[in-house]
């Protein structure tokens, strides 16, 4: 069972370890009766709560996840703590310390693989026993982390304990979800890995892979620790907001360890990070004379995650590790949908006042001045909301769909199409999954949607896809990930932001930090990836707030938005 343990703000004790609330504490950690002495820190908050471990170097050849933990130990403020965190910055030190690789110094043996050990055991036995008994008991949470190996390439990616009770893995996976790193494997083993053992006593758990060959960067080590300090925001252990992240990591299942089957010399044919179909040669073994003497081929397609870098393979050693990449229901989606939905009813009133504003003219003038002259044109309204574009277009004689994924935002336009007597047909549908044929459209057009989207790309794509030939695509947006939507100081009393409230305007922005769009510089990034859709004419006009937002009302915006128009080819 997963143990509660106790929250307090007392002195912080763990065998020679004592630190008082607010304090950091800095030296060696002994196990064992002081026969093991191992590299620590403890952050002791003054606030109660939860105890995070954090370790490296289990695996002592792996510099990515040491250098981490050792600025981790410095840059974490214990005045933000909320709780205690342990940092352990090299677990097998001798070996890390002669730099003689991963494996023990005296017994030759794989740390990782020997959990929960054994009191009477050899020199790695000895200190995964030492650590399941006196130092896992003392967490609530267990972060590890490693790189690749001196002879491995790696693309980044986090382990999640999976073997364990449902309440453990699960919170495993939310772990790993806030891991800014493409993707994220179950591992289902109970034992062995000083994770998958924490994990089987009730600690929720996971392995940081970054790194690899031996060797370490600033920017890796720097990866880690944004990891590790979202990771404790999203629990509560410290006071901050998430950092943005580039990625939202894809479950990758069934993956397959491919071993050599004897000593030889290793030459891939891919690269970690790419993806390979089944049947596809993966890399072969050769001996000195050049001869294959075996092949790696891929068993089912997938990603691969690390392979061997060095020349040499070993026999029963590892060749080529990949999975199965799974495309699981994404919840941010819904977290998104969630959001608005709380939103709707304010968004009708919003939208309702604005359309009768002097702003619906300043918007219908921009508009008509970058689409064809011709009545008629059929016009997709992406991510519609209460319908504010729809029933402007609608007005000026145009066939008018609007679309938004959640369901409150497309009765709300349907309620203001109504009252407008503007004739619109609204649907419930995601803006990255357009249920429309190709060519349908002569004008796309959004507002403020691409910056809340999880795959933008995609989304572009099928924006790209159901316009006609010749056909315009109009995008209004604003590069929201450098603002901070809890700061309504520039907003006027009346404004929405300052009427939903503190706690909705931080969900706002935490939902942001989980979207990739939210680190992009924009409009660059729109270009570049509409440029690669083989699109060759575009305009951006960056002035655009400046002729809309005249006024600092209740619809004011005080992020600057552009305008990215562009034609698809005739």
């Amino acid at each position: 069972m997963m143990e509660e343990k106790r929250e307090t703000t007392d002195i912080f004790r763990l065998n020679n370890i004592e630190a008082l609330p607010g304090q950091r504490w800095d030296g060696f950690l002994e196990l064992a009766g002081g026969s093991i002495r191992l590299p620590a820190s403890v952050l002791h908050g003054e606030k109660p709560g939860k105890t995070m471990l954090i370790t490296a170097g289990v695996h002592a050849g792996e510099y990515v996840g040491i250098q981490a933990a050792i600025e981790l130990s410095c840059k974490l403020k214990p005045e933000k703590i909320v709780g205690t965190v342990i940092i352990v910055k090299v677990m097998n030190l001798p070996a890390f310390e002669k730099r003689s690789g991963s494996m023990g110094l005296e017994d030759g043996k794989n740390l990782n693989r020997e959990f929960p050990g054994s009191p009477d055991g050899t020199e790695m036995e000895r200190l995964a026993w030492a650590v399941s008994r006196e130092l896992q008991p003392a967490a609530d949470y267990y972060i590890d982390l490693h790189s690749g190996d001196d002879y491995e390439q790696l693309t980044p990616y986090v382990y999640y304990a999976g073997k364990a009770e449902e309440k453990v893995a699960a919170e495993s996976r939310r772990m790993a979800e806030q891991v800014d790193v493409p993707y994220m494997v179950r591992s289902n083993v109970a034992s062995g890995g000083s994770y998958n053992y924490a994990a089987s006593q009730g600690i929720p758990s996971i392995l940081i892979e970054r790194g690899g060959m031996g060797g370490w960067t600033y920017e890796e080590v720097r990866s880690t620790r944004r990891d590790v300090r979202n990771i404790l925001c999203h629990l509560g252990l410290y006071q901050g907001q998430k950092d943005y992240r580039t990625y939202y990591p894809l479950e990758v299942t069934d993956v397959r360890y491919q071993d050599a089957s004897q000593d030889g010399l290793w030459y891939p044919a891919r690269k970690p990070g790419d993806m390979i179909h089944r049947g596809e040669k993966l890399g072969e073994v050769r001996d000195y004379q050049g001869k294959v003497i075996e092949t790696s081929i891929a068993e089912f397609g997938g990603v691969i995650l690390y392979q061997t870098g060095s020349l040499q393979v070993l026999g029963d050693g590892p060749m080529v590790a990949y999975g199965k990449v799974v495309n699981p229901y994404d919840e941010r989606k819904e977290r998104i949908v969630h959001y608005w939905e709380k939103r709707s009813s304010d968004f009708l009133t919003h939208k309702r006042a604005e359309l009768h504003s002097a702003m619906a003219g300043r918007w219908m003038k921009e508009i008509r001045s970058r689409i064809p002259e011709k009545k008629g044109l059929r016009i997709l309204d992406v991510g519609c909301g209460a319908g504010f574009f729809s029933v402007l277009l609608a007005g000026e004689g145009h066939q008018v769909t609007g679309v938004d994924l959640t369901p409150d935002m497309v009765e709300n336009a349907r309620v203001l199409a109504a009252e407008e007597k503007a004739d619109c047909e609204f649907m419930v549908m995601d803006a990255e999954k357009l249920d429309f044929a190709d060519e349908t459209f002569d004008v796309v057009i959004s507002r403020n949607l691409t910056w809340t989207l999880p795959h933008v790309r995609h989304a572009y794509r099928e924006w790209v896809r159901v316009l006609k030939k010749g056909g315009v695509l109009l995008n209004f947006d604003a590069n929201y990930g450098l603002s901070d939507f809890t700061d309504v100081s520039a907003l006027p009393g009346n404004h929405a932001h300052q009427q939903i409230g503190d706690e909705m305007m931080r969900e706002c922005e935490e939902i942001k930090r989980q979207l990739p769009i939210s680190s992009y510089s924009r409009p660059a990034w729109d270009l570049e990836t509409l440029g690669a859709m083989k699109l060759q004419e575009f305009a951006v006009d960056l002035g655009i707030s400046g002729r809309i937002y005249l006024e600092k009302d209740a619809f004011y915006n005080p992020v600057p938005m552009f305008m990215l128009r562009t034609q698809k080819p005739e």
